[in-house]
């Protein structure tokens, strides 16, 4: 335990209340000697303890409100808290994305799903990234994931440029996402790819190059192939690499499950936080009050007579 005023301010202001003390113990009141016959004059010390004590109630009072005053602390037990993962979604816009999944087209089931994911990952931070030829940065690493469950109408594929998203270049847009990851101060790091087509710029060990950037700064790449086809054997290299696991999507359940796996996989970790300073008034309000009490009761009785 202890206080937020400093020691020796608070040992000066508890002078008083000793002072008080003192004085009441030591000093000399009249002496009363009443005429009984026959009678024995006594040294009155157990009544004079009796009262004495009595006296010093509100002093001991006053020492109590001191000390409450210079604010009495102590420290709480740690907290175990979730350990934040910046996680920035990756998701691809070119035309090929149109093609029909489940009652939409695969952007529709990539984006519930992606829904679905935020509502199981409360607590982590999230970015959006849209991709073809050229990358879009839509929102930025952010734990209110409000604005990404509100995107997908705006950056529907087909209405989009063909000159800039009608291809598909993921190491752009891998590298793109790894910028972004870089400024993040604290947390883990992660790319979640959603794609459904070869890239055209992993060729010729690109692709090797691409994953050891990433891996350098400790950013993990899941890839999600929303296809019937196999995964690109590019793809499986990055994410391997990185730490992390290619799967293939063919339909929309299949699509959930994977993100469910993956949200599996990469669980949030817990840590200990450090142990933070909280009032403790409780003890010295519960003897303030009792004394307050006691003061009370004695002063119906136990106090000397004014003569």
């Amino acid at each position: 335990m202890s206080f937020r005023l400093y020691w020796p301010l608070i040992v000066l202001l508890l002078v008083i209340p000793v002072i008080i003390l003192v004085w009441q113990w030591r000093r000399r009141g009249r002496n009363v000697v009443m005429p009984f016959d026959h009678g024995q004059e006594g040294t009155g010390f157990w009544l004079r303890l009796l009262l004495n004590s009595a006296a010093s109630l509100p002093a001991l009072v006053l020492a109590v409100v001191i000390l409450i005053l210079s604010g009495p602390t102590r420290l709480k037990e740690p907290e175990v808290k979730r350990k934040l993962t910046n996680i920035e979604f990756c998701v691809d816009v070119s035309g090929s994305m149109t093609a029909t999944m489940g009652e939409g087209d695969r952007y529709d089931a990539s984006m519930q799903a992606i829904d679905e994911f935020l509502e199981a990952r409360q607590g982590d931070a999230f970015g959006l990234t849209f991709f073809g030829n050229s990358v879009m940065h839509w929102v930025p690493i952010t734990t209110d994931a409000s604005a990404i469950r509100q995107s997908p109408p705006f950056m529907r594929p087909g209405r989009l440029p063909s000159q800039s998203f009608g291809g598909t270049e993921i190491g752009r847009a891998l590298l793109a996402c790894r910028k972004r990851l870089i400024d993040t101060e604290s947390g883990d790091r992660m790319i979640l790819l959603v794609s459904d087509g070869m890239s055209a710029d992993l060729g010729g060990g690109r692709d090797i190059e691409v994953a050891n950037k990433l891996k350098g700064d400790n950013i993990i790449v899941y890839a999600i192939h929303i296809s019937t086809g196999e995964v690109p054997d590019a793809i499986i290299n990055i994410t391997s690499l990185t730490g992390g696991e290619a799967f293939a999507a063919g339909d929309v359940e299949g699509l959930k499950s994977i993100f469910a796996s993956i949200d599996g996989m990469q669980q949030a970790e817990m840590e200990r936080t450090a142990a933070d300073a909280v009032d403790y008034y409780q003890p010295f309000a519960i003897v303030g009050l009792s004394l307050v009490g006691l003061s009370l009761v004695c002063s119906l009785g136990l106090r000397y007579t004014p003569w």
